[in-house]
């Protein structure tokens, strides 16, 4: 089994906490990625990045001082986002740590691909951007299928379960093998007749079901069924074999 999550775009470093464990698989790719980067002028790179001065005068400092092979953060511990809060990378056991380093992968923009403990530097580059390069108008199609044929390539590839957002699941859902099960969690709540997902909670769900997952040691899709929490349940009236859909009860005004 192996589950698949987002990046965040805020990130921080921290080479005390824990040891990286390697290097990106893809990071000849990445270099590619960072040698276009730096071709771009301040101006250029705030408008592909689509943020405020201060966010942008960060990461153009950031692009000018990066090494991708030294003073590195393990990418778990890189991120800062609401999921990786709930995940809480920092204060799991040592047995959830290597569950996640075995199961656990990182989709990201400029990385491809990532393993819990491989070494990464801060950067800022969505899946989404309009980055030219390589002949390729965007990331997508300078990953194409390079990123699914890594996941896809690994023991225990055969049951994905997708904890991912749109923008990157994309870049693994159109590969799928024939006889691989591919299965998408959904957080949501009852509108009506209707599940729908809010930003946030959602966010808030998909690092707590990492979480529950490393807690539990799960080892089959089946397993998550028993996801309790957060307010969430299981709705197996509203799933199927691709689709686990977890409500919630609406917030009260």
């Amino acid at each position: 089994m192996k589950i698949i999550i987002s990046p965040a775009k805020k990130m921080n470093r921290d080479t005390d906490s824990f040891d990286c464990h390697g290097l990106p698989p893809l990071l000849d790719r990445t270099e590619q990625l960072y040698r276009r980067l730096r071709e771009l002028s301040y101006v250029e790179l705030k408008a592909l990045w689509g943020c405020n001065d201060q966010i942008a005068a960060l990461n153009y400092e950031r692009l000018q001082n990066m090494d991708l092979r030294r003073s590195l953060t393990p990418a778990l511990l890189s991120y800062e986002g609401i999921q990786y809060q709930y995940m809480a990378p920092g204060v799991l056991a040592d047995s959830e740590l290597d569950y996640l380093e075995q199961n656990l992968r990182i989709l990201s923009g400029f990385y491809g691909i990532l393993r819990p403990f491989d070494g990464v530097t801060p950067y800022r580059l969505e899946m989404q951007a309009r980055l030219s390069v390589a002949g390729c108008s965007n990331l997508y199609a300078f990953w194409r299928d390079t990123i699914a044929q890594y996941l896809f390539s690994e023991a225990g590839a055969d049951e994905i379960v997708n904890l991912a957002s749109k923008e990157y699941s994309r870049c693994v859902s159109p590969y799928v093998p024939e006889h691989t099960r591919f299965l998408t969690c959904v957080f949501g709540e009852l509108q009506g007749d209707k599940v729908i997902e809010k930003g946030t909670k959602c966010k808030m769900a998909r690092g707590e079901m990492v979480r529950y997952m490393a807690e539990k040691q799960v080892k089959t899709i089946k397993a998550l069924q028993g996801f309790d929490r957060l307010g969430y349940a299981f709705a197996p009236d509203r799933s199927d074999e691709t689709t686990y859909v977890f409500l919630s009860a609406p917030a009260k005004a």
